[in-house]
């Protein structure tokens, strides 16, 4: 009798317990125990697969590539708890203020310039939500445009390098960071250039909708001008050459750029003498908090997966997505509808850790890309996490939004933005030079 039903019903049982609310590493761990007992019932798995769970463990605690994810999470909590993403926020605001639209533009601009820095985007999401939302409110921004511009601006950080997102799809897909990163660049400033072009055009079409700040507000001399955008825009930006430049031009690996840009952002708090032992502390923590959710995800995937292996799901899944109607075209079109729809529901860790391993190999027998490939699941990703109802950074705002703003503006506010996200994507993929473009000067160098 063929059991073949049963990775699939392994498959439905965890996406059921992740939908449920129940802490994601146990859900995938309780559902790999459950199922290798069904299985060893049945007959159709073997208990000695179990034996490989402590190699594995132990080959997640010693991935290198891993370790920079602590560093770029303590990097953008730096930057945060220590005000310089309010100060540049506030200082591009000035800079752009004169123009119809300008603080939005600050927005996307600074929300770019954090992702090119901290790559995380819940600290992004709420500290511009808690700055910037006020404000613009305040100079009579319209609420959908004003909330919108900041959830997308926000999501920026996954799909800019150095994204969190884009460590974890690469350790996924057996690439390099640095290739990921440096393919992903042009398609995080094209997404980046999209949203600043229709903050221009919705300004200029309804110059209600994004007012220019009052002459009194945005009054200020050339020099003291000068001086605030030395201060405040100048050491993220050399930051962000120093953690991007040494990664593009192999003078460090992620990991080591990481620690560099962890002791810049310690450096910039110094200078701004923010760097106090309870910012220093409170980084720590925030770092220690996620960074252990990941760990633990990935020891609880690590069982979902060798379980999963054991009674052939993984075997089931990759016939099933290499033998889809149109090929190549069909697996794509599967898997970045599945992935989408998942976002709305589960984090991209669980993501990354549960269904990449299941998609990559398919994608591989199909001869794709897994460069190319990875972008694109990041770009998806990036889309799923904006859109109504589920989408993350759509919370994270309404966490930090004032009372008059409803949670039916922030929804309405990110559909133009959703849209402008899934354009990209299929810019990408029509035109995976976008992607491949900056990485093959890179190997010719």
């Amino acid at each position: 009798m063929s059991y073949d039903w049963l990775g699939l019903l392994m498959f439905v049982g965890a996406l059921v317990f992740l939908s449920s609310g129940y802490p994601v590493a146990f859900s995938l761990g309780g559902v790999a125990l459950i199922f290798a007992l069904i299985g060893s019932l049945l007959g159709v798995f073997d208990p000695i697969f179990l034996t490989a769970m402590p190699s594995r463990i132990f080959g997640i605690m010693s991935n290198y590539t891993l370790l920079a994810i602590p560093y770029f999470i303590f990097l953008g909590s730096m930057l945060e708890t220590t005000g310089i993403a309010e100060k540049l926020l506030e200082t591009m605001g000035i800079l752009f203020g004169r123009m119809r639209g300008g603080l939005a533009l600050a927005v996307v601009v600074v929300g770019a310039l954090l992702a090119a820095t901290t790559g995380v985007v819940a600290a992004t999401v709420v500290a511009m939500g808690l700055i910037s939302l006020p404000i613009m409110l305040r100079y009579g921004y319209n609420k959908q445009l004003a909330t919108g511009v900041i959830a997308a601006s926000g999501t920026l950080g996954q799909i800019i390098p150095p994204s969190v997102v884009l460590v974890v799809l690469a350790d996924q897909l057996g690439l390099p960071v640095g290739d990921l990163f440096i393919g992903s660049l042009i398609p995080g400033l094209l997404m980046a250039g999209v949203f600043a072009a229709h903050v221009l055009i919705v300004a200029w079409l309804r110059p209600d909708c994004a007012p220019a700040l009052p002459l009194e507000v945005r009054k200020i001399s050339g020099k003291q001008l000068w001086v605030r955008v030395t201060q405040a825009m100048f050491p993220p930006l050399i930051l962000i050459f120093l953690v991007l430049g040494s990664i593009f031009w192999g003078i460090a690996t992620p990991t080591e750029a990481g620690a560099i840009g962890s002791f810049g952002a310690m450096i910039l708090a110094m200078l701004n003498g923010r760097l106090t032992w309870q910012m220093v502390l409170k980084a720590c923590k925030s770092t220690m908090l996620i960074t252990t959710m990941v760990m633990f995800i990935l020891l609880g995937s690590t069982a979902f997966s060798l379980v999963f292996r054991g009674i052939g799901g993984d075997r089931i899944i990759e016939e099933l997505l290499v033998n889809l109607p149109g090929g190549v075209w069909g697996f794509l079109a599967v898997n970045m509808l599945l992935i989408f729809i998942l976002g709305f529901f589960i984090d991209f860790f669980e993501i990354a850790f549960i269904v990449i391993p299941l998609f990559a190999p398919a994608a591989q027998l199909l001869g794709i890309d897994l460069l190319w490939y990875g972008v694109i699941l990041g770009a998806n990703l990036q889309t799923s996490f904006l859109t109504p109802p589920f989408g993350f950074a759509l919370f994270y705002l309404r966490g930090v939004a004032p009372p008059e703003v409803s949670t039916e503006d922030i929804y309405k506010g990110a559909i133009p933005f959703i849209l402008l996200q899934l354009f990209v994507l299929i810019l990408i993929i029509i035109f995976p030079a976008l992607v491949n473009f900056l990485p093959s000067l890179s190997s010719a160098n």
